[in-house]
């Protein structure tokens, strides 16, 4: 479809559907925070479920189109990048609010396990790197471990929230789901909600269809190297929602939502990961993506790692370490994935 698009048209069409879904992201955190508070799942677990699946729509159809195209780099550095530069976000997002350190006031047990859980799905395509010849059909066997290691990862975080084992010290600066204000929205109909939330996700996801093919003409038009652009520029256009809904939620005071969000989205990023394999006809993906796609996989394991680091020591003031780190692993990662493609 966008094949014989000139490269303006193609700006113009991704600045459209960007404006698309800063507006359906803004309505869709609010329906979301309404929901995971009626629901009883709460706002981290609710984060990962409800705000995670549908911002995500954009990349798996990147991600699927990619694969599908037969560029194994592509296919899998754009899940893995949505990933880093998600997590990214939130150093933006603790410029953004200014009361505390963002990590600080998000205290939440479900975060860092949702954090621990993203580490071990992380690592289960580094296995699938060592041991590139393993298929069953095209797909390797490790693949299929990342859907049920995603399931029993909602359980442990369903098990959490009903009965936590840890809990965070409050401080003066500390929000949780009963501090955070619903803006009136639990008058409306549950059913009311749940059709709202289908519908803004239909929006996001046709607004990611046409991001995802007007972001690969452009790196069509570039020619720049298509793991880099899967983990760089396709990566920020897709992520576009996971940025609109945390800032939102952020404003709203919602920030267990807005941080769940996040680390949700990237938990229900992992699933991407297996999306690319299986769309990947070839064979298994890691044995064709080449090394700088395992650089950029263990850049994104040390970024999850430092993420969980800021959520457990919850420095008071400003952007944390984390809040440093974080961007400068991400670029580091980058110019050593470059060296090594």
């Amino acid at each position: 479809m966008t094949s014989a698009w000139p490269l303006w048209l193609v700006g113009v069409v991704l600045a459209a559907t960007a404006v698309v879904i800063v507006l359906a992201g803004i309505r869709l955190t609010r329906v979301a925070d309404t929901l995971a508070a009626r629901t009883g799942l709460g706002d981290a677990v609710g984060g990962a479920l409800l705000l995670g699946a549908v911002t995500s729509l954009p990349g798996i159809v990147t991600t699927a189109t990619g694969s599908l195209g037969g560029d194994p780099g592509f296919g899998l550095a754009n899940p893995v990048g949505g990933v880093a530069l998600q997590t990214v976000w939130l150093a933006i997002a603790d410029l953004v609010y200014r009361r505390a350190n963002l990590e600080h006031s998000a205290a939440s047990l479900q975060n860092i396990l949702q954090a621990l859980v993203l580490t071990a799905l992380l690592a289960v395509p580094v296995i699938a790197y060592a041991t590139p010849t393993l298929s069953i059909g095209w797909v390797h066997p490790m693949t299929l471990a990342i859907p049920l290691f995603y399931g029993y990862g909602l359980v442990l975080l369903k098990r959490v929230a009903a009965d936590p084992m840890w809990q965070a010290t409050r401080t003066g600066t500390t929000e949780t789901d009963e501090d955070e204000d619903e803006g009136g929205e639990l008058a409306q109909p549950t059913s009311r909600l749940w059709g709202e939330l289908a519908a803004l996700g239909l929006v996001v996801g046709v607004a990611g269809f046409f991001v995802g093919q007007t972001g690969l003409r452009f790196v069509a038009l570039t020619g720049l190297p298509s793991d880099l652009t899967g983990f760089t520029l396709t990566t920020a256009i897709t992520s576009l929602p996971e940025l609109v809904v945390l800032i939102t939620a952020v404003r709203m005071g919602a920030l267990t939502l807005g941080v769940g969000n996040i680390i949700g989205g990237n938990v229900f990023d992992t699933l991407m990961i297996a999306v690319a394999d299986g769309f990947y006809l070839d064979g298994p993906i890691y044995r064709d993506a080449g090394p700088s796609s395992l650089v950029l996989l263990g850049g994104t394991v040390l970024i999850i790692a430092i993420l969980a680091g800021g959520l457990v020591v919850r420095e008071r003031k400003g952007i944390g370490f984390e809040g440093i780190a974080i961007p400068g692993v991400w670029v580091g990662t980058v110019a050593l994935a470059a060296v090594a493609g």
